[in-house]
């Protein structure tokens, strides 16, 4: 078990060490208001402890995918145990402590307005689109995958679709009401039930000395599926994830002081990329190798495996808490999915959110394609949804970068990680029957020539950014005052 428990403790190390480093290199002002206070509108702008933003953010951003994505991404090995953690400390902490100090700084602004203010008008009405059919398809998923998983509890009694009709219904009531009504009443319990269940099979490995592989750099899938590019399409959240960025303005709003930004954004990433681990680990250990994994993968799907796992380690009991801990990651993220959109979306029409009726204006149209899009095959909107999530981490980390070349501050930290996400998404979809469907070696060049020609108008219209002195913040030194 040397390299999955070293693997956790380099996560720890990384929170102490390397989140300490990006939080000094950014810049906290303690002094300075944050939207809480300054935008206070009792809905979406409200000051809430430090604890309880935590929690909230872990569930925002866990989704299924740092138990779906690393089940699926043990196919591949130990390799898998290399991405959570270098991708998980490097680029996906890194992600999501820049994008939500980024909106702390402007008035708790979602991607879409941070993009057309760094990286020009256009890509406002872009990034509006993509993240509004990016944050649809992850409410769209995280409806099916835990009704699934609440159907198998049951052996199959209640039907899904039961379950489907639950979830929307309080999806819809989550998404209108005011965030500290639902959300901020109910995460942290969901939050306790989450981080039981997960040291629950995490403890529970340990104890029962599971085989867990030790490093390696071979790639074990069962079919050759090539580890680069699909392993990081394959595990996003736990690693880096573009959803991420979508969720962070919703704790921006919330948070009352910018030193409590390591903790909520870094911290809770890390805390995800544990999650991400475990849950590898457990897919690795459990099924008797990679065939015996792809078999049950193959019959019913990373559910089957949670609840295989989750039952074998823990027990009745403690299985079904487990079973229930990971229900809970995609309603929770589902949720807020929907609110994200409806955020974004009167942000984009500067619709004002205080009256409830206009909530649900915009709300409604958000669950009926989100209905209709439940009857499409699981698997196509999974392939999509990974792609568009990368593509919007993408995005979100060169916004990142071009706020740190302003700055005159180490952009490079945001950099490195894009560019390289950004080669793998072009090759993704040059290569992929969801996209082009080329041969990988014309892929790969594809790739490596559309992100160099990316990251050369990226540095012309840094250097013209720079030069324009672009305001960096929202100027709230009349706060008080007004």
């Amino acid at each position: 078990m040397y390299t999955f428990l070293g693997g956790v403790a380099l996560l720890i190390i990384g929170y102490f060490t390397y989140g300490k480093f990006i939080e000094k290199m950014f810049g906290v002002k303690n002094e300075r208001p944050t939207p809480a206070y300054v935008n206070s509108d009792g809905v979406d702008y409200i000051p809430m402890s430090t604890s309880k933003n935590s929690l909230i953010q872990l569930l925002n951003i866990a989704g299924t995918g740092p138990v779906f994505g690393p089940i699926m991404g043990a196919l591949y090995g130990p390799a898998a145990f290399i991405w959570i953690v270098v991708g998980c400390i490097f680029a996906g902490a890194v992600h999501d402590y820049l994008t939500g100090m980024i909106s702390i700084r402007n008035r708790g602004a979602h991607l879409p307005e941070l993009a057309s203010k760094f990286l020009g008008k256009a890509m406002k009405h872009i990034v509006n689109g993509f993240a509004v059919l990016l944050l649809l398809l992850v409410g769209t998923v995280f409806v099916t995958t835990p009704a699934e998983l609440m159907s198998l509890l049951t052996d199959g009694k209640v039907a899904a679709w039961i379950f489907v009709l639950f979830i929307f219904a309080y999806y819809i009531i989550a998404t209108v009401l005011p965030v500290d009504k639902i959300i901020g009443r109910l995460y942290p319990y969901f939050g306790a039930l989450l981080l039981i269940s997960a040291i629950g099979v995490g403890i529970g490995l340990v104890v029962t000395g599971a085989p867990i592989p030790e490093l390696t750099l071979e790639n074990f899938h069962p079919e050759g599926a090539a580890i680069f590019p699909l392993l990081f399409f394959t595990i996003s959240c736990g690693a880096l994830s573009g959803f991420h960025a979508t969720q962070t303005p919703i704790i921006s709003r919330t948070t009352k002081n910018e030193r409590e930004g390591r903790k909520i954004f870094y911290g809770m990433m890390i805390a995800e990329g544990i999650i991400a681990m475990i849950w590898a680990a457990a897919a690795m250990s459990m099924f008797d190798g990679y065939n015996g994994l792809n078999v049950i993968l193959a019959a019913g799907g990373p559910g089957a495996i949670v609840s295989e796992a989750s039952f074998t380690l823990l027990g009745a009991i403690g299985g079904t808490i487990g079973v229930l801990g990971v229900v809970v990651l995609p309603i929770t993220s589902g949720d807020t999915a929907f609110r994200s959109a409806r955020m974004i979306i009167a942000d984009y029409l500067k619709i004002a959110q205080r009256k409830l009726s206009k909530r649900f204006w915009i709300a409604g149209p958000l669950f009926i394609v989100s209905a209709i899009l439940t009857q499409i095959d699981f698997n196509i909107l999974w392939r999509y949804f990974n792609w568009a999530n990368q593509s919007t981490a993408v995005i979100a980390l060169f916004v990142a970068a071009m706020y740190l070349y302003i700055a005159r501050k180490n952009f490079w930290v945001a950099l490195v990680p894009g560019t390289f996400m950004l080669v793998m998404i072009i090759t993704y979809i040059l290569s992929q029957p969801i996209g082009f469907n080329l041969p990988m070696n014309l892929s790969w060049i594809g790739g490596f020539i559309g992100a160099a020609l990316i990251v050369v108008l990226f540095f012309r219209a840094a250097r013209k950014a720079r030069a324009n002195n672009i305001p960096l913040e929202v100027d709230v030194s009349d706060w008080k005052v007004a």
